[in-house]
């Protein structure tokens, strides 16, 4: 076989990527689970064979982005799903914004005031428009707001806005926030990501059609195959170099990968495999960006099922879970090991939680204590690849132990619409993003939070960690508001309402064609602003 045959590179690519999944993998997983695997890289070999066929030729224009799931809603005051946060970000702007180290800068307010705790006045900038050419005023964002705290629009973030009792517009360029009392993070879910404003009448259907006013305008949407974005040329910020971006939207990993070696993908962040990203890394045509990330993944419980209502059962599974094998070998290293929704590198995070390190003797004591030692319970998954392969692990792991897991795996959209409805017993998921301010302890823990205010979804309920969220919610002083949460952050990993497992690196796999990558703690698209394409 030739250096230039496209088939021996195929083959070549396929044997480095099953020879140390299959020798490291052996002391952690079963026959089936090797099985799956093998299934799963023979796929991926049967792929890759016909990928000598010619890439398709590269719109010098139009950089193309990879995504494992569509968008579940674009309106900036309902989508909460990664897909629909990330490019919300891109299309819409907001009364203010994070910087790259998630410190709030002026976004449409150039200016705004704090006359006292419960008042925020805003003051606008006069060069900013939507899409369709309209003026952005301070009635824009007063209906933003408005439709939302009146219940026009059925969202998850009604929740996080509960405190304000008024927003107003005396003129064209000032919004005025009247408060029901202090609410110390109001300013960081004003961001881009946490909401965004839309134009004045947008009417019920505004998720199918969306216009915003930030850097990217919308194009086309077409569910479960592309999202297609534009540069805006009256941006009043920094300008997009590239043109147009267009979003495929690729279920299967394998396929993302297949794309990716043609040259039909130009970037992937953190929708391959481990074991793909390093059968792709040394490919002459792609480079690969690794950075730690904050995006947290955890395992959560539906307390209002009997048997995980018993804390002996979630403390068992916890013990039972052997966290540093599943980053060694189902993720390859890509991934640090958490103790908590907060990561380590946010102000308010604390390191003095109780922690469940793999002691499975353990884990049968609190079984038997609980008089579960043959339990067995349906686990909730989506059909991605990972999702399946973790499943599969976290099957292994709690069988040794006499818990016999049950994996009902859907696609997405429904796996996801049961969790929100409190329709699982157990699943795993990833916070994406929000856990960069602890005010996400009040939308995950806070009794009020339950859907669809919030996403409580497990029910968790307890009076003291409800105070102190209020307490932080409330108190102005930093310091206070610092030891209010980090004794939450004491309470929840004690009584476990979530296990964590780990906060997951970001890596971007993209074509070399491709110039000023960066990579964001949170896996943010802002890069997309500063990227450029090299014509070779």
């Amino acid at each position: 076989m030739t250096a230039h045959n496209p088939e021996s590179k195929s083959y070549a690519v396929i044997i480095c990527w099953l020879r140390p999944a299959g020798l490291a993998f052996a002391p952690l997983i079963d026959r089936a689970y090797r099985r799956t695997r093998m299934w799963i890289a023979t796929s991926f070999l049967v792929a890759l064979l016909p990928a000598c066929t010619p890439a398709m030729p590269y719109s010098p224009d139009t950089v193309v982005m990879a995504l494992d799931e569509s968008p579940r809603n674009l309106d900036p005051r309902v989508g909460t799903d990664a897909a629909s946060e990330r490019l919300i970000q891109l299309i819409f702007s907001s009364l203010v914004k994070r910087s790259d180290t998630y410190d709030i800068e002026p976004d449409i307010a150039l200016t705004w005031e704090i006359p006292d705790p419960t008042t925020y006045i805003f003051h606008l900038r006069t060069d900013v428009r939507f899409h369709d050419g309209r003026p952005l005023t301070s009635r824009d964002v007063v209906f933003t707001f408005r439709s939302v705290l009146t219940g026009a629009i059925q969202t998850p973030k009604a929740g996080t806005y509960r405190l304000v009792e008024s927003v107003d517009a005396p003129d064209d360029r000032t919004v005025v926030f009247k408060l029901k009392e202090p609410f110390a993070p109001f300013l960081w879910n004003l961001t881009r990501g946490a909401i965004g404003i839309v134009p004045e009448g947008s009417p019920k259907d505004f998720a199918q059609h969306p216009i915003g006013s930030g850097a990217f305008k919308f194009v086309r949407y077409i569910p479960d195959s592309e999202v297609v974005l534009e540069r805006n040329d009256a941006y009043y910020g920094r300008k997009p170099i590239v043109s147009q971006f267009q979003f495929k939207i690729i279920p299967e990993a394998i396929v993302r990968a297949l794309e990716l070696r043609k040259g039909s993908v130009d970037i992937a962040l953190s929708v391959l495999t481990p074991d793909m990203v390093e059968a792709l890394r040394g490919n002459r045509d792609l480079d690969i960006l690794q950075a730690p990330g904050t995006n947290y993944q955890y395992v959560a419980f539906n307390l209002k099922d009997p048997l995980f209502a018993d804390i002996r059962v979630r403390k068992a599974i916890a013990y039972a879970i052997d966290r540093e094998k599943i980053i060694t070998y189902l993720w390859r290293g890509q991934a640090k090991a958490a103790t908590g929704v907060i990561p380590p590198s946010n102000w308010s995070y604390a390191g003095d939680v109780a922690t469940y390190p793999y002691d499975p003797m353990r884990a049968r004591e609190l079984l038997r204590e609980s008089g579960h030692e043959k339990m067995s319970f349906t686990y909730r998954t989506a059909t991605d690849d990972t999702g399946r392969l973790m499943a599969a692990v976290l099957q292994q792991q709690l069988h040794d132990v006499g818990i016999q897991m049950d994996i009902r795996s859907n696609e997405f959209a429904t796996f996801y619409s049961d969790v929100v409805k409190g329709n699982f017993q157990m699943y795993s998921l990833r916070w994406i993003g929000g856990n960069n301010d602890p005010d996400i302890l009040n939308f995950v823990f806070h009794s009020m939070m339950f859907p669809p205010n919030g996403a409580n979804r497990g029910r968790y309920s307890n009076p003291e960690v409800d105070r102190l969220i209020d307490m932080a919610r409330r108190d102005v002083d930093t310091e206070r508001r610092k030891a209010a949460y980090q004794t939450i952050q004491r309470i929840v990993a004690d009584e476990l309402p979530y296990v964590s497992l780990f906060y997951v690196d970001n890596v971007a796999v993209y074509n070399k064609r491709i110039r000023g990558m960066k990579l964001y703690p949170a896996g943010e698209y802002e890069f997309l602003t500063d990227i450029s394409v090299n014509h070779f």
